[in-house]
């Protein structure tokens, strides 16, 4: 039952679980009062974390002894608006030093800058460079395209260079697609995927110089890269750190990991491309999609113009459904 959820939230919830316990320790609560654990205890580690961890922290490590429950087939009898509010409490109490600050999105702009800074005749440049195009322009995730460390490859986890494939629909538009072996959201798999785009940053050469200039076999990861003559899988700290280091040799400031995926949604939305299409292709399953139009005026100015058509497309997405 453990593989309903994915190893990242698992780790969370362990976390969450252990929290539970010193809490309860701490309260002298003993252990067979602790599960199944009566709604007033959960309150208590609501209140109790409340103004010391973020709101988002906090349900995480409610849903963690949750998953605990289930696990173990214990009775999860809470009282969900009770929870509700406790949670939208701790949020108000939740310190400044838990909350984060917005991400900031790569553009296209940057996207060039950061690229004025590779080398991508050298094989790690070349294999940072394709892997930061496709994650944008596939608007991906950047753990589904890299390691979390050297030794850490699978390949039933971790895409390979034969999980990548041309396609062309019936009206012979060209894409690259990735099939992802597993993701957070989708643990049997999902296909990401992007088209030849115009100038520099276009994901299909990077990709092309990649794959001339360190050329990972079939069965390796496919952004592995060359290094003292053996390939060495490409890691998320791997890509972080060369993209801020190059950043800052630019002047630029820094840029969060999640800004590529949020700026490839940027960059389709800002093209046009209708919200739901732009929510599917980033396969957005919640309302966290809704930030990025509120966010950012430029996407919404073309629907607030004098022009009733051209609310349309807005409209039909954003109003809810009749009932």
């Amino acid at each position: 039952m453990s593989s309903a959820w994915s190893n990242s939230t698992l780790e969370t919830y362990g976390s969450g679980l252990l929290v539970f316990h010193v809490v309860c320790d701490h309260k002298q609560i003993t252990e067979p009062d602790r599960a199944p654990a009566p709604p007033v205890l959960i309150a208590a580690f609501i209140a109790t974390l409340s103004g010391a961890y973020s709101a988002k922290t906090i349900n995480n490590y409610v849903h963690g002894v949750r998953a605990w429950h289930i696990l173990h087939s214990l009775p999860w009898t809470i009282n969900d608006p009770e929870i509700d509010a406790l949670l939208k409490a701790s949020a108000s109490l939740a310190p400044m030093s838990s909350k984060r600050k917005k991400r900031a999105p790569f553009t296209t702009a940057l996207l060039a800058t950061l690229l004025s800074q590779l080398s991508l005749s050298t094989p790690r440049d070349a294999a940072v460079w394709a892997c930061a195009t496709t994650v944008f322009w596939a608007v991906a995730r950047i753990g589904e395209f890299t390691l979390p460390r050297l030794n850490a490859f699978d390949p039933v986890q971790h895409v390979t260079r034969a999980g990548m494939r041309a396609a062309v629909d019936r009206d012979g538009r060209a894409q690259v697609v990735f099939a992802l072996p597993c993701t957070k959201s989708a643990p049997n798999g999902e296909d990401v995927y992007w088209a030849r785009q115009e100038g520099s940053i276009d994901p299909q050469s990077a990709l092309e110089n990649h794959l001339r200039i360190n050329n990972p076999a079939l069965a390796d990861p496919l952004f592995a890269y060359l290094h003292h003559g053996k390939l060495r899988p490409l890691t998320r700290s791997a890509l972080i750190s060369r993209l801020h280091q190059a950043m800052s040799n630019a002047g630029s400031p820094s840029l969060p990991s999640h800004g590529l995926r949020i700026g490839g949604t940027l960059e389709y939305l800002l093209r046009g491309v209708p919200f739901d299409v732009v929510k599917a292709k980033g396969r957005w399953a919640s309302d966290a999609f809704t930030l990025y139009l509120r966010c950012h005026a430029e996407i919404m100015a073309p629907y607030m113009q004098a022009t009733p058509a051209v609310h349309e497309s807005f409209i039909r997405y954003a109003m809810p459904p009749v009932r």
